[in-house]
């Protein structure tokens, strides 16, 4: 019988030959996946590729999201500000999903962070 290790990020016991090493930290295969499926929020390469691509592409505005990407930029438009936590609430996402959702509209220049106080919102760009 193998011994077990913690994973790092959930707490689970995973058998030693079934963990991932992932920027120095052990992981369980689940919040392996989800460590490597991150879209950078702060990546001005890709926010630049994207709006080269967009640009070529005639796309404005929310044209080319997807419709739950749509939802989340018309959702914060209309209340001005909605904190990760409200997002990830009302349209039921982990906070990585929600995170990709919000990566992808931030390098379009549809979204980005705003600290008020101790808070960050998101906010129309």
């Amino acid at each position: 019988m193998s011994n077990c290790i913690r994973c790092q990020s959930c707490g689970r016991e995973v058998p030693e030959d079934e963990f991932f090493i992932s920027a120095g930290q052990t992981l369980c295969e689940d919040c392996y996946i989800d460590a490597s499926s991150r879209i950078r929020v702060c990546d001005p390469w890709g926010e630049r590729s994207k709006l080269v691509f967009r640009e070529s592409h005639g796309l404005t505005g929310t044209d080319g999201l997807t419709d739950l990407q749509k939802e989340i930029y018309e959702y914060i438009k209309s209340k001005g500000k909605a904190t990760r936590m409200e997002l990830a609430e009302k349209f039921m996402l982990s906070s990585v999903d929600l995170e990709n959702q919000f990566a992808i509209m931030r390098h379009c220049q549809l979204l980005k962070g705003k600290k008020e106080g101790d808070e960050v919102y998101l906010v129309p760009w």
